[in-house]
């Protein structure tokens, strides 16, 4: 088993990571383009907590080296990945289990993602991902699945950080415009009351 492990800090509140966080697959995101779906399984609240759980899946197209795809005996032009999330409004926390379903009996990738504010104006992003090929054979080969899989995440770590902050950025500035624009629907509104009452 290799590990991958990651930590970010946003320079955005948690409440602006926690929103566009369902937003990171969007055409904002010109990093993700390898994801190709996102489809919600379930939603759920549970009304003693408020924690809103979230099951999806994600179908994802990466190329994928050729040795492996021979030496796995498939082809992998596309993957899917289980991803169950919790949104903890109460401690403030977003947390994103993955697993893959795609070659599952070959490779078991288990990655925690978990979101939570350091300050009122920044939030932190660990990543841990634990990858583990099951395929029989020599340590080795073994060895070399995990260490891909590993610097793919690593890759990927680099883009994913790229892309979510252009959806927060661009998450910020719509929330803006969109403040502004009830801001002047409400002055016009008070204008158009004020007017009413002198005539």
């Amino acid at each position: 088993m290799k590990v991958f492990s990651n930590s970010e800090t946003f320079d955005y509140s948690w409440e602006e990571v926690s929103t566009a966080n369902w937003r990171k697959y969007c055409p904002w995101n010109e990093k993700s383009t390898h994801v190709v779906a996102v489809d919600t399984l379930s939603r759920t609240v549970d009304p003693a907590t408020g924690i809103l759980r979230t099951e999806r899946l994600i179908t994802c197209r990466q190329s994928v080296p050729d040795w492996l795809k021979s030496l796995l005996g498939v082809g992998m032009e596309e993957s899917q990945v289980l991803e169950t999330s919790y949104v903890d409004p109460a401690q403030k926390t977003v947390t994103m289990v993955s697993a893959n379903l795609t070659l599952s009996n070959l490779i078991n990738v288990q990655e925690t993602v978990v979101y939570k504010p350091l300050n009122e104006h920044q939030t932190q992003f660990t990543q841990d991902a634990k990858i583990t090929a099951l395929c029989g054979g020599w340590q080795r080969i073994r060895n070399s699945i995990e260490d891909t899989l590993v610097k793919r995440f690593r890759e990927n770590a680099i883009k994913g950080k790229e892309g979510f902050e252009s959806v927060l950025a661009m998450s910020r500035a719509v929330f803006a415009e969109e403040r502004e624009r009830e801001k002047m629907m409400l002055i016009r509104e008070q204008v158009g009351n004020i007017r009413m009452a002198a005539a």
